[in-house]
């Protein structure tokens, strides 16, 4: 859902030449990866998982057998021409790759995880993932060869099934994978309109396929993703938008912050962009006012190089860390910058402003964003210098800091129906009739922000 373009990570598969494993549900998952093991194990091979969205998001009874483990614990055997690719030695690796290809694909013609599902002749289906189960609710009597071991092909079972049926159809998400597959053997098949290649497939969507239809378009009901009541980011992300300035993003829920009304976030591709980015902007428009923001969390993983490279490079600009002490977006997790590990326990702290100045940043600040004159001051003095400097806007997020003070207090005669508050998108405040507000005092935080914008002064601190 998140990469550029959905890319179909089959085709990693074919690339490296590793054999791909594809579970329909969660139980498939659970039993899959076991057979993956033991594949990587048989065939001296990494395997790929193929996990996509909405075989992670659903659930289904597991059940769980015995944990194994290894005995004695593995022991690294030195052998040069295996694991040391100079040229000569990747030569001699890449004819072993073949033999292992060759032998993978005749353990795809046996493997229990490629199943034909015999049922009514006249339609037989070609699939894997998820799409196993669309196929099995829409067309419950219909032929199926389920590739639960989808590379390499199992181009005899393949042939074999096609035969089998009078017509055949290949349902697969994203790219015609499968399908182009099929048409080199010679086999006529029929398969979705290119509209469907975009975005996941959905069980309504099977007899459009089938039928040769177009896509259409749902509209989503979803509701619209919001930074958190109370969240630090929001601070950051309000006062960016006064300085009109190009934000160079990052990936984290701080990746909210491109959204209306705060809209002032305009990039985000990959994990460190932010930092490198802000240099690139920086060099091809000269004299505008640019800020690259990135996670804390983030910062570690993929922005330390970016920020050296731009030392290194004699890169002026603006960095923002929103460091809020987690891995808030994929669920809390610690990181080298909170003093603990993945499990908890004490270690040593990576202090992200000496690690800053190591780097060689002229100006290294930190500051609360909840104190927004402060953080202002801060951003618009550092915007219009000829250096390069990095502010960390600290304040851990409030999933893992939940305590709350007294929402603000609102004097509606006082409100001049601007829409200001509004525009911080905070979900504890809501637009009642005639432009007034009302504020959800059930789950407001009390960070203030509202009364920090509201020009009339109708809402304020609560004395």
């Amino acid at each position: 859902h998140s990469s550029q373009n959905e890319e179909d990570t089959r085709w990693v598969s074919m690339f490296g030449k590793l054999p791909l494993i594809e579970p329909s549900g969660p139980a498939e998952a659970y039993s899959y990866v076991k057979e993956a093991f033991a594949m990587s194990e048989k065939f001296d091979t990494p395997v790929l998982l193929r996990m996509t969205t909405r075989v992670a998001h659903s659930k289904e009874d597991v059940e769980t057998g015995e944990r194994i483990e290894q005995t004695p614990a593995a022991e690294f055997t030195v052998n040069v021409p295996k694991y040391v690719m100079v040229p000569r030695n990747a030569y001699k690796r890449h004819s072993k790759v073949e033999e292992r290809q060759r032998a993978l694909a005749i353990l795809s013609e046996t493997s229990p995880l490629n199943r034909i599902e015999r049922g009514d002749d006249r339609i037989g289906f070609i699939t894997s993932g998820v799409s196993y189960y669309y196929i099995r609710q829409q067309f419950p009597d219909a032929s199926i060869l389920k590739l639960g071991f989808s590379y390499p092909f199992c181009n005899d079972k393949i042939t074999a099934f096609a035969g089998s049926v009078k017509e055949l159809f290949v349902i697969e998400e994203l790219d015609p994978v499968i399908e182009e597959h099929c048409r080199s053997l010679g086999l006529t098949v029929r398969a979705k309109h290119p509209s469907f290649r975009i975005g996941e497939l959905r069980p309504e969507y099977i007899k459009d396929i089938v039928d040769g239809k177009e896509k259409i378009e749902a509209e989503s009901t979803a509701r619209r993703p919001v930074l958190c009541r109370g969240c630090p980011h929001r601070f950051v992300f309000t006062v960016l938008r006064r300085t009109k300035a190009i934000v160079a993003g990052d990936i984290g829920c701080y990746t909210l912050g491109a959204s209306p009304p705060l809209s002032a976030l305009h990039t985000c591709v990959c994990m460190g962009a932010a930092v490198t980015f802000q240099e690139g902007f920086r060099r091809a428009m000269p004299g505008r006012k640019i800020a690259g923001v990135i996670g804390d969390s983030t910062f570690i993983h993929s922005g330390i190089t970016g920020l050296i490279n731009a030392v290194y490079n004699k890169a002026n600009g603006l960095i923002i860390i929103l460091d809020n002490s987690t891995t808030a977006m994929t669920g809390g997790q610690n990181h080298p910058a909170t003093g603990k590990t993945i499990t908890d326990q004490p270690t040593r702290k990576l202090v992200l402003e000496e690690l800053c100045k190591a780097c060689g940043v002229d100006h290294v600040d930190v500051v609360s964003p909840y104190e927004i004159k402060q953080l202002e001051a801060l951003i618009k003095q550092r915007l219009g210098e000829d250096a390069l400097s990095v502010i960390i806007a600290r304040a851990p997020c409030r999933l893992i800091d939940r305590d709350s003070r007294p929402a603000p207090a609102y004097d509606k005669d006082k409100c001049k129906t601007c829409g200001i508050c509004l525009s911080v998108d905070c979900p504890a405040i809501r637009e009642t009739e005639g432009g007034y507000i009302e504020i959800d005092r059930a789950t407001c935080m009390g960070c203030y922000l509202c009364a920090e914008v509201c020009p009339p002064g109708a809402l304020s601190r609560p004395s």
